[in-house]
C-alpha cells in the first residue's frame, strides 16, 4: 500500500481553490490526461509562479520538457523579459513543444534542447538564476554536481516528484518496478538536505517539491 502525500479530499479542494490554467493552456492540460503526458500538477505550477515571482529569475534551465507545459507556465511567470532552456530526449516530444511554444509566441524565449538530459548538462557553460528538474526522477543524483555547477550563488534549484507517490516515505518492501527509483530519490533527498551549499525544504504538494537555496 502506497503511502499518501496528501488526502484527495485537499487536493481537489486545493484544485477548486487556485486559479487553474485557461485557453491554450487548459488544452495542453487535457491532452495531457488523455496521452498519459506527465506534466506538473497545478499545485505545483502555482508555487512554481510563486517562486519565479519572488526570485525574479533571468535565466531558467528546466531539464524534462514533455509538450512544453512547464516551460510556458516558467516563462509567463517570468513576465517579457528572460529566457528558458528546456532538455528533452524524447525527439518527437520536443518537437511537440516547440510546436506548442510557438503557438504561446514564446518561441524566442524559450529554447528546446533536444537530447539526454545529462549529456546536454555536461556541455553548458552559462550560469542560471533557477533550475528546474522534472526529468528521469531516478537519475536526479546523476544531474545534480552539474545542477550545483550550472546554478548562480543565491540561485534557486527545484527539483520535482521527490516523493514519487508516497514511495520514498514507505518503510514496508517496496514493488520491484517503483524500488530503484525510490531508493535513488531517497538517495538525492538525502544529498540536497545535507549539502552545505544548499538550503533545502521539502513540500508535500503535487508528488512532492524540493526547494533548494545556493548559498551566496
Amino acid at each position: 500500500m502506497e503511502e499518501r502525500i496528501t488526502y484527495p479530499e485537499i487536493n481537489s479542494f486545493l484544485r477548486s481553490t487556485i486559479k487553474r490554467e485557461d485557453g491554450f493552456l487548459r488544452d495542453l492540460e487535457k491532452y495531457a490526461e488523455d496521452n498519459h503526458i506527465p506534466i506538473i500538477q497545478p499545485e505545483t505550477a502555482a508555487l512554481l509562479k510563486v517562486l519565479i515571482g519572488i526570485h525574479k529569475p533571468e535565466r531558467v534551465l528546466e531539464a524534462g520538457t514533455a509538450i512544453g507545459y512547464s516551460a510556458v507556465i516558467i516563462a509567463r511567470a517570468m513576465g517579457t523579459s528572460g529566457t528558458v532552456d528546456t532538455i528533452e530526449i524524447d525527439e518527437d516530444m520536443a518537437e511537440a513543444a516547440r510546436k506548442n511554444i510557438e503557438i504561446m509566441d514564446l518561441s524566442k524565449r524559450i529554447r528546446v534542447l533536444q537530447g539526454d538530459a545529462l549529456e546536454v548538462m555536461e556541455c553548458l557553460d552559462t550560469a542560471y538564476d533557477f533550475i528546474f528538474l522534472d526529468a528521469a526522477k531516478g537519475r536526479y543524483i546523476e544531474y545534480f554536481d552539474h545542477a550545483i555547477r550550472l546554478l548562480r550563488p543565491g540561485g534557486l534549484l527545484v527539483s520535482d516528484n521527490v516523493l514519487y507517490k508516497g514511495l520514498v516515505a514507505q518503510n514496508q518492501k517496496v514493488v520491484h518496478k517503483h524500488r530503484t527509483i525510490a531508493v535513488k530519490l531517497k538517495e538525492y533527498l538525502q544529498l540536497l538536505c545535507h549539502d552545505e551549499r544548499l538550503k533545502t525544504s521539502i513540500i508535500p504538494i503535487g508528488d512532492g517539491l524540493a526547494v533548494s537555496l545556493k548559498r551566496s
